[in-house]
Parts: C-alpha cells; structure tokens; sequence
C-alpha cells in the first residue's frame, strides 16, 4: 500500500492537489535533524543515511518520471503562492533548527559518535534544503526573496554564493573559467577544494569590478563582499556569546557539511561538460541543454526542488521550480541525484560510470 500510495505521488500526480503536496518530501531533511537531537545513539546519523542510503534505494525502485506539467498550465502554476510559501516557510525553520541544534550540543551530554551525528544532519539539511532553497530565492527579482536567500546563506556562512553564482557561475559554466564547473578526470575531493577556494575569490573579482564600473571604491560598504564577512563575523559572535566554544564548533562543523553537499552537487551538474571557444577564442558557445546533468529521478528533484531539471533552469534562470522542464536532449544521469553523491565519493567507480557517458554526451553538442 505505502508503495502504491508513492508511486501515486511521484510519478502519476492525477491532481494539481497532488502537484502541491509532492514538495513536503522536502522536509525528510528536518526530521533527520529532529531525530538526532531527540534521540541517541544511531538516530543522530539518520540525516545522513537517508540521504546517502535509503533515498538512493527509493530512488532505483521507483525509477524515473520525465512528465512535465501541460503547457496551459504553467502560466497558473508559475503564480501559485503555495510554491513560494514552502520555500519561504523555510527561512524560520532553518534558524529555529540550527539554534535547536547548538542549544542541544552545548548543554546536553553526548557521546563523540553522538556529537558528530549530530552536526552532520544539521548539515545535510542546511546543504540540501538552506543553500538550495536560497539559490531558488537568489534568481528571484523582488528584495524580500533576495533578502531570504541571503538569510539562508548566512546559516553556512556562504554569503558569496549569491554573488559568483548568480553573476558568475550562469556566466561562465561548462568552461574552465568557471569555479563551480567540474572538468573530465577531476575527482570530487580535488573539486572540493578547487571550487571553493576559486569561488570565494571570483566573488570578490566580481564585486570589484562592479564597483569599478561605477566608479566607487572597492574599500567601501557598498562592496557587498565586505558587508558579507562583517555580518557573518557578526553571526558568529552571537553564536559564541550564546553557545560559547561548542556552539562555534557545532555551527562551523555544520556549515561545512553543507557547504560540500552543496558543491558536491555542483560537481554533478557539469562534470566533464565542456563549452568550445567560437572562432575569436574570445567568447564561448551558447550555453545549450546538453552544458548540464540532469536527473529524471522524482524523488531527489523533489527533495531538491526541481534541482535534477537543471538544464531548463540554465535556458531561464527566472523559471520557478515547479514549472520547470525534463529535457530529453540534455545528459541523463544514471541515477538521481542522493545516488549520485554515493558514486561521487568513490572515484573509480564515479570514472568507471561516468566518464564514457561524457564522451557520448559531449559527441552530440553543436559546435
């Protein structure tokens, strides 16, 4: 019955009602954290093996869905404040959780093994769910959702994200300019190290030069990337003051989770993809479908709202998650994207998969 009842959901969505309600998959990351702060022992890793172990099992038995929503649809459903509200709703939440979290490890007696499990689910959530619903609100156009996505950056003290993502990354990916595009032969540990090291510089190069071209100077407060590290520093501050040394370790232990989910997916999405140089050897070729992995798999593009539709989201960055579209001529991963993250910790077998799948990919894109 519970696999008929999420075959339903995940793939047949008979209703607009079900459409909706598919999205409250998103919030398996909360109950890990929930589970690890309520309960001992095994339970404080429950984050980490739904996300490495179970969704990935879920994902091969209820294989693919590559349906997308009716064109006279999509109009409606792109203005449906039910989608913007699940992913506002998560701003308190995550704060409400990480200040749970610190309170529970700083006052409360745990084992190592307890500790650990502890700050690895609170960052798988802020991985999957904080900085991914915060790169949904970063392309959004109103102040209030740039606003949000900023607040959830600042829970894994990633401020910069928002600035080489949106006027960095869109630009540059699928070339080797790009921080966050992985090349050929690249193992994840290496791209680990490489993407945010370079993204954090290429933030500041692009911020500079923004404040270059209106003439300001760079050593002021209108640098966004100054006013990041101050509020960050800030943010850092009040937690030590509340939660003293274990709170500071608990949060830096947490957000650097998520922040090598976070690049862990963006090692998924253009591994070996690669946009040619036109005839000037100045610019690049458009950016076309066939520049990103995309996943079919319902369970993992739910979790992360839409995020497996990623070609469409490169076509349109303004799309909002739940009108974007499969597309048939872009790279298809072999598995979704929790099962993808397995594969990418063991590189020979990430190679073994992955690598002739690149070649046959990359043979189809126009030059």
């Amino acid at each position: 019955m519970t696999r008929i009842l999420v075959y339903v959901i995940l793939h047949k969505t008979p209703s607009m009602y079900f459409n909706r309600i598919k999205y409250l998959v998103a919030f398996v990351p909360h109950v890990g954290v929930l589970q690890a702060v309520l309960f001992d022992g095994i339970f404080t890793w429950m984050s980490m093996i739904y996300l490495l172990l179970l969704l990935p099992i879920i994902e091969i038995l209820f294989g693919q869905n590559k349906s997308n929503l009716d064109e006279n649809k999509i109009e409606r459903v792109s203005h449906e404040r039910w989608y913007d509200f699940l992913l506002f709703i998560m701003v308190p939440i995550q704060y409400g959780l990480l200040f749970y979290f610190l309170y529970h490890i700083s006052f409360h007696e745990m084992t190592t093994f307890e500790y650990i499990g502890n700050i690895t689910s609170m960052g798988v959530l802020s991985g999957t769910i904080g900085i991914n619903v915060a790169h949904e609100l970063g392309h959004r156009s109103t102040a209030l959702e740039k606003f949000l996505s900023k607040a959830l950056l600042l829970t894994s003290g990633y401020l910069h994200f928002f600035i080489e993502h949106n006027r960095g990354h869109h630009k540059k990916v699928s070339t080797r300019e790009d921080p966050a595009s992985a090349r050929y032969g690249e193992t994840l540990y290496f791209f680990w190290m490489r993407s945010i090291v370079t993204s954090y510089i290429s933030a500041w190069r692009i911020e500079n030069e923004r404040l270059r071209k209106i003439g300001s100077s760079i050593f002021s407060l209108k640098n966004e990337m100054i006013q990041f590290q101050i509020v960050q520093l800030i943010f850092i501050g009040i937690v030590f003051a509340i939660f003293d040394v274990n709170g500071i370790i608990g949060y830096l232990g947490c957000s650097l989770t998520g922040i090598l989910l976070l690049e862990s997916v963006n090692y998924m999405q253009h591994y070996g993809l690669t946009r040619k140089l036109k005839e000037d050897g100045k610019t690049y070729e458009q950016v076309v479908p066939a520049h990103s992995w995309n996943s079919a798999y319902p369970v993992g593009r739910i979790l992360l709202f839409e995020l497996g539709r990623h070609s469409d989201h490169h076509y349109k960055t303004s799309k909002k998650y739940q009108v974007l579209k499969h597309k048939e001529d872009s790279p298809q991963m072999p598995t979704g994207y929790t099962g993808m993250m397995t594969l990418a910790l063991l590189p020979p077998i990430w190679f073994w998969i992955m690598n002739p799948l690149v070649e046959k990919y990359s043979s189809r894109i126009a030059v």
